[in-house]
Parts: C-alpha cells; sequence; structure tokens
C-alpha cells in the first residue's frame, strides 16, 4: 500500500471530521445547514465531473444514484436535529455506530458477507463493541432527568435517520454504477431535499425564509467538507488504491476528529473521567469497525 493511498484514504477523516463542528460553528437552524451544505457539495461535485469528463448516467442507474443523494439529506436532516439535542461531540459517535451496523447486517443479508458460522460469531461480537463504544461516548457522570430524554430522543431520531443513510450507501450497489459517476447525481439528489425543506420552511414561517438568511450561504463551506470526504472515500475505495475494506476503515477514524473538534471547540463541555471513557469508546468503535471489514 503506497503513501498516496493512504493520504487519499485519510480524506474523509479531515472532511467528515470537521464537517459537523464546522456546520454546528456557522450556526442556524437545520433547514440553513442542509441547504447550504447540499449546495456546497453541488458546486464542488460539478467542478469535479467537469474536470475529469466523467459524464452522467442515465435511466435507472440515475434515478438510484439520486435517490442515494436523497437518503442521505434526509438522513442528515435528522443528524442536524439531532445536535440541537445533545450536541455534535455525542451524537456523531452514535450514528456512526448505526452506519456501522447498518452496512453490515446489509453485507450479511443481502451481500453474502461472514459466510461462515466463525465469521458471524465474531462478526456480531464486533457489532456489540460498537454498541457498547457507541453508549460509552455518550456516558455522563452526573445524569439528569432532561439530558437523559434528550439523549433517549437523539438515539432514536438517529436509529430513524440510518434508513437515510443505508439508502445513501445501497441505492448505487444497486445500480452498479462507479460511484465517482454517482457522485453528481447523488448531490443533485441532495439539494433536491434541501431545496424541498427550504420551501417547507418558508411556508412555515413566512418572515424568515432560509433561502434569504446569509447563515444559509456561510454553510456552502461545510458542504465543501463534506464533499471532499465523499470524493476521496470514493477514490480510495477503487481496487487500485486501497480497496473496499481498508478504505471504510480508514472512513471511519473520521469519528474521532468530529467528537473531539466539537469537545475543544464548541464548548461541549465533558469531565475528565467523561473523557477518558469517550476516547476508550471511540477506540473501541474503530477497532470494531475493523474486525467487520477483516471477518
Amino acid at each position: 500500500m503506497n503513501m498516496v493511498a493512504i493520504l487519499i484514504g485519510l480524506g474523509p477523516l479531515i472532511g467528515w471530521g470537521i464537517y459537523p463542528t464546522i456546520a454546528s460553528k456557522f450556526g442556524g437552524k437545520p433547514v440553513n445547514q442542509i441547504l447550504g451544505s447540499t449546495l456546497g457539495t453541488l458546486i464542488f461535485a460539478i467542478v469535479y465531473n467537469q474536470i475529469e469528463h466523467l459524464g452522467f448516467p442515465h435511466g435507472m442507474d440515475l434515478l438510484l444514484a439520486i435517490l442515494s443523494g436523497v437518503g442521505w439529506a434526509c438522513a442528515q436532516i435528522v443528524t442536524f436535529y439531532s445536535f440541537t439535542l445533545i450536541g455534535s461531540s455525542r451524537a456523531m459517535p452514535v450514528t456512526t455506530a448505526f452506519q456501522l451496523l447498518g452496512a453490515s447486517l446489509w453485507g450479511v443479508v443481502a451481500l453474502g458477507d461472514w459466510p461462515t458460522g466463525m465469521d458471524k460469531v465474531v462478526g456480531f461480537i464486533a457489532l456489540a463493541l460498537i454498541i457498547l463504544g457507541a453508549w460509552m461516548t455518550v456516558w455522563s457522570e452526573k445524569k439528569t432527568t432532561e439530558g437523559q430524554g434528550a439523549l433517549k430522543k437523539a438515539v432514536l431520531v438517529l436509529l430513524f435517520g440510518e434508513i437515510g443513510y443505508w439508502a445513501y450507501s445501497a441505492a448505487p450497489q444497486a445500480a452498479h454504477i462507479n460511484g465517482m459517476h454517482a457522485f453528481l447525481p447523488q448531490a443533485i439528489g441532495m439539494v433536491i431535499v434541501g431545496i424541498v425543506y427550504g420551501v417547507i420552511a418558508t411556508i412555515k414561517n413566512k418572515e424568515q425564509s432560509p433561502f434569504t438568511e446569509k447563515v444559509t450561504y456561510k454553510q456552502i463551506i461545510s458542504g465543501f467538507f463534506f464533499a471532499f470526504a465523499a470524493l476521496t472515500y470514493l477514490i480510495s475505495a477503487q481496487p487500485n488504491m486501497n480497496g473496499l475494506a481498508t478504505g471504510f476503515i480508514l472512513s471511519q477514524t473520521s469519528v474521532v476528529l468530529a467528537t473531539l473538534t466539537g469537545i475543544w471547540f464548541l464548548g461541549q463541555k465533558k469531565t475528565h473521567k467523561e473523557m477518558l471513557v469517550t476516547i476508550l469508546g471511540l477506540v473501541i468503535i474503530i477497532g470494531a469497525a475493523a474486525i467487520t471489514v477483516i471477518v
């Protein structure tokens, strides 16, 4: 494995690791965040598509790629909402854990992963460790009724959001198209959701439209970080680079940066004991993720 492949494989560490923190730092409501970041992703995807002269898929392949982007955007709206409940530093490990669980179970049920009995035993132990790691990252030394209620609500909405993230990953596989060719149609699907959500928000609140708020267009910058991560992951996962398994493991390191930057830069404070438990939980999540793609 060459150094260039590793550096590209760590692109999601930067992009997806910083994306939720930047989106939270710029502020605004989930509608501002999703509308701005999807516009940024679309701009990035158009530029890349033109540079590489990738063309455009047709027919059912195009529809599935667009639906993939729709799934991601719907899930991300839910994730942004969870940030308002428990903060990005607590929400990101939980949503990452759910995505790992979803991807692994989809691989077992639909793609025939973990074919032997021992593979399944080791794999499901790894999934249990992922759940344990996620629980450790949201553990609080001092529990309050209000805090526990917000956490339960956030976990439930993030679990629901996993449907959209699953569609984001599964739809291009169903279409059997190269991920890089799906990149622009996915971005189009994302923007469609962002615009529809913005229109609904405008109708509900006629005095303030996300289309005219400055914070929405600041969020375009956060979209560039998401798009960079998505693109470098697609490149990293190619057989002549890191391959799907290694590329996936490298991409999951983003949860560490997303969690720690949320704590350091957004004032999402933890006690010394909570910080130690959180770091151990992150290590468990990454280690268990590696196991799920090795077995």
